[in-house]
């Protein structure tokens, strides 16, 4: 009984922290959401003076082409997340299964996303693109957001890899299958939910760029990101809003999808070792 007294004040703390954590993240999407239909909201006042449908008007009216750049960004985001996934799974196979001279400087490289500062390393991506000619170009656009995402992708992918291990793979090639046949049948089906967790990951990096798109895609490849931007910046919340709206609910329904797929495949998993 001692012992469950002792624990009710810790349950009670960590409570209130997730209660806390769940207000920090939820009270600004709210925020968000209500900015988009408000004409007036002035400070100190707690809620909107008056509400307006200009924002969503405005964005689906035909000047804004709001469709046109969601089409947009979730085409170069998926690229990307395609792209980074393969690369990821080829980079974490040879970082968890083959040792070779130069592997911890080539496991070094993949993690430079991560040391170096992001305007810095911006930079040197658009200056390498300028002089391969991506510049001002989709490709260019989902090359760079690849790179970027490529370490969060390829952690993701070694761990899996090295949790897997490789004796199933060894045994399906005892039993007369080919590398490519094993890496196929075997392998890639078992590193499905870490491909759809590196993919989704990826997804959200590129989906979310604002900087790096601005600099690779010199202003003439349009996203979300890059066209809600001068909206805040200057101030008209309301158009800013509504753009974040259309943001958060994209990102919501692709994260959705990945999630249902990863479930579905999971329960596969199950049912397959059970049965």
């Amino acid at each position: 009984m001692s012992r469950r007294r002792e624990r009710r004040p810790v349950r009670a703390a960590a409570r209130a922290l997730v209660a806390l954590q769940a207000l920090c993240v939820l009270g600004p999407v709210a925020i968000i959401v209500v900015w988009a239909f408000t004409a007036s909201w002035p400070w100190p006042s707690l809620l909107p003076e008056t509400f307006s449908a200009r924002g969503i008007e405005e964005l689906f009216g035909p000047a804004q082409r709001a469709g046109e750049v969601l089409g947009a960004s979730v085409g170069i985001a998926l690229a990307t997340a395609a792209l980074t996934t393969a690369v990821a799974t080829l980079a974490g196979r040879a970082l968890s299964r083959y040792r070779f001279f130069g592997r911890e400087a080539l496991r070094f490289a993949v993690l430079l996303p991560f040391l170096i500062p992001a305007t810095v390393f911006a930079m040197g991506v658009q200056v390498a693109l300028i002089r391969a000619g991506l510049a001002g170009t989709v490709a260019g656009v989902v090359l760079a957001h690849s790179i970027v995402a490529l370490p969060y992708a390829a952690l993701i992918m070694a761990d899996a890899m090295e949790a897997a291990g490789s004796r199933l793979e060894e045994q399906a090639r005892v039993c007369g299958a080919g590398g490519a046949r094993a890496w196929l049948t075997v392998i890639l089906p078992m590193l499905s939910p870490s491909l759809l967790s590196a993919a989704s990951m990826s997804y959200i990096l590129s989906f979310s760029q604002y900087f790096l798109t601005l600099l690779v895609g010199s202003g003439k490849v349009k996203t979300l990101a890059l066209v809600m931007f001068p909206y805040l910046a200057s101030g008209d919340r309301t158009i800013a809003s509504a753009y974040g709206v259309v943001f958060i609910a994209a990102t919501l329904a692709v994260f959705l999808l990945f999630e249902v797929l990863l479930r579905k495949q999971t329960a596969r998993e199950i049912d397959y070792f059970n049965g």
